[in-house]
């Protein structure tokens, strides 16, 4: 059972890493592509099934990067986007 999430795609690593994450965050690099590398936010118990998930989707990983995150897995909640606000009647 893999329990990877990803966080945010094709992100700036100096913008997105933060404390404020939790602490099995991870940056990954990869190549989409021939020329693009991009960076990845994920989430996951073990280092293994991000390497796993990132060689069979694209076949070339470059890095994996714990990220600056302190918080604890079970007290961090994701931030959820902002929600339009309700019409008057």
């Amino acid at each position: 059972m893999i329990t990877l999430n990803i966080l945010k795609e094709n992100c700036d690593p100096k913008k997105e890493n933060n404390t404020a994450l939790p602490y099995n965050a991870y940056l990954v690099q990869y190549k989409a592509g021939e020329d693009e590398t991009r960076w990845d936010l994920t989430m996951a118990y073990k280092m293994s099934e991000i390497f796993d998930y990132y060689y069979d989707k694209y076949k070339s990983v470059i890095a994996i990067v714990q990220s600056e995150g302190r918080v604890s897995p079970k007290l961090w909640n994701q931030p959820k986007p902002p929600s339009k606000p309700n019409k008057k009647k």
